[in-house]
């Protein structure tokens, strides 16, 4: 298959609890020949729902940490002067805080000894696993590490290839909420942004800023408004300001105790027989069949505007 042909649709959210993951695996119940992707790498959490079978497991190497070798160490103390992080301590001679210490290599290129390693870090896992939605590929980066955006790009390198070795049309990823970095990698190379947002001053403040993201890498933009019966009016005024930018509103899902019923027992709310479970399923039909125009793709992000 063509990797231009396959579809990646990315759900992104400006905070978190906008109920991102929750839909994430409601459309993966309904998706057919797709390949799952849990972005979100610091706090995934796509597994409690999609019960994966973990097929193969990597090591992901991402930065480096600083290692003082004693035997070849003349204690000048250039290493322990230089460390912007203080992260070299001078007890017993120096030696170096792995929990403090950035990588940033400085201490290895001054040291006039040369006797500082610099090994790869080991700052998470990568997976590949086969749930009863199809395949899915996710990670999960130890407490306190980073690159994380590093680790999104190697996640949506590895489902684009499991794509193309099933001949699936379509990628279906978790990003992570808010505007940093991992969701800057999530974006890059996708199909359609899927906003989901809630209509309160701070939903409404956080999706300006991950849309203006998306229209800075002139991807289209679909929003769904959750919990929309809480603010009526606010919901209104998100559709009214996605009209004016161009975003296409798949729909509006209500407060409803069944979704949070479905996530206590660990399923998705479209493996229920309810009316919201239809409603789910008809927002992935529209979500799946839409093409968005070139004006809805490259119209341009004004912060003014929401």
């Amino acid at each position: 298959m063509n990797a231009h042909s396959i579809r990646e649709i990315v759900i992104v959210s400006g905070k978190g609890g906008t109920g991102k993951t929750s839909l994430a695996c409601a459309f993966a119940a309904c998706a057919k020949e797709t390949v799952l992707c849990d972005l979100d790498v610091d706090v995934p959490d796509m597994h409690i729902v999609l019960r994966p079978k973990i097929l193969t497991s990597l090591p992901f190497m991402g930065g480096n940490t600083a290692s003082i070798r004693q035997n070849d160490c003349i204690g000048c103390g250039t290493c322990y002067e230089s460390c912007q992080f203080e992260a070299i301590t001078s007890h017993s001679g120096y030696s170096v805080d792995p929990v403090l210490c950035e990588g940033c290599g400085v201490c290895v290129a001054l040291c006039p000894e040369k006797a500082i390693d610099f090994p790869e870090a080991l700052c998470g896992n990568t997976y590949v696993s086969e749930t009863c939605f199809g395949p899915v590929v996710h990670a999960c980066l130890l407490p306190g590490q980073e690159n994380s955006g590093k680790l999104v790009t190697l996640l949506k390198r590895k489902a684009r290839e499991l794509a193309e070795h099933y001949s699936y049309t379509t990628i279906l990823c978790d990003g992570s909420p808010g505007i940093g970095c991992p969701v800057v990698s999530s974006l890059a190379g996708a199909s359609l942004a899927l906003a989901v947002v809630e209509p309160s001053l701070s939903g409404l403040h956080d999706f300006t800023r991950v849309s203006g993201v998306c229209r800075h890498f002139h991807l289209p933009v679909g929003v769904i408004i959750n919990r929309s019966d809480l603010n009526p009016k606010g919901t209104e005024a998100i559709e009214e300001e996605c009209e004016k930018m161009g975003f296409r509103v798949f729909g509006r899902i209500p407060f409803a105790p069944a979704m949070i019923e479905a996530t206590h027992k660990g399923l998705a709310i479209t493996e229920w027989d309810t009316p919201l479970a239809d409603t789910v399923r008809e927002m992935w039909d529209a979500i799946q069949s839409f093409r968005p125009s070139a004006k809805e793709t490259l119209r341009p992000y004004s912060s003014s505007s929401l």
